[in-house]
């Protein structure tokens, strides 16, 4: 049986999923924790009209993204997983995901729903629907009230 892959970004949403999802699944397997970061030279910000990004904000996004990945493991560890960080350059960021299960030939994507409705849904989207919609392995979206 392949890992659990457990999409992290840091957020009250994502550390709830860590949760429920080590009282729902079994938690003594092993779990990738991923982080995806976005590449910033499709960034207009970052990028500009030429993409070019400069190698120290690049290996500072790298940091923060591993940081972050490390912290999702903590608390996946925590949960009860044997769990490992890793990170995945990506955009869109629910296509990245899907990438990195396939890859890693999870046995199920575990994620937090940020709950968007109305306008923020339209305009931001969701990339807890789009995993579901999208992936051909099972995925556990947990629904909380954090915020």
């Amino acid at each position: 049986m392949g890992p659990v892959l457990i999409a992290y970004d840091g957020s009250d949403f994502a550390k709830a999923a860590i949760e429920q999802a080590g009282r729902e699944l079994k938690t003594d397997r092993k779990a990738l924790v991923v982080t995806v970061w976005q590449p910033l030279g499709s960034t207009p910000f970052f990028g500009g009209p030429t993409g070019i990004v400069p190698d120290q904000v690049l290996e500072g996004v790298q940091k923060t993204a591993a940081g972050v990945a490390a912290e999702g493991a903590e608390l996946a560890r925590s949960a009860g997983f044997d769990a490992e960080p890793i990170t995945a350059e990506g955009d869109p960021i629910w296509s990245t995901i899907i990438d990195a299960a396939d890859e890693h030939d999870a046995a199920i994507v575990v994620l937090g729903s940020h709950g968007r409705t109305g306008f923020d849904y339209v305009a931001l989207g969701s990339v807890a629907t789009s995993v579901a919609q999208h992936s051909r392995r099972p995925v556990m979206v947990a629904k909380t009230t954090a915020a």
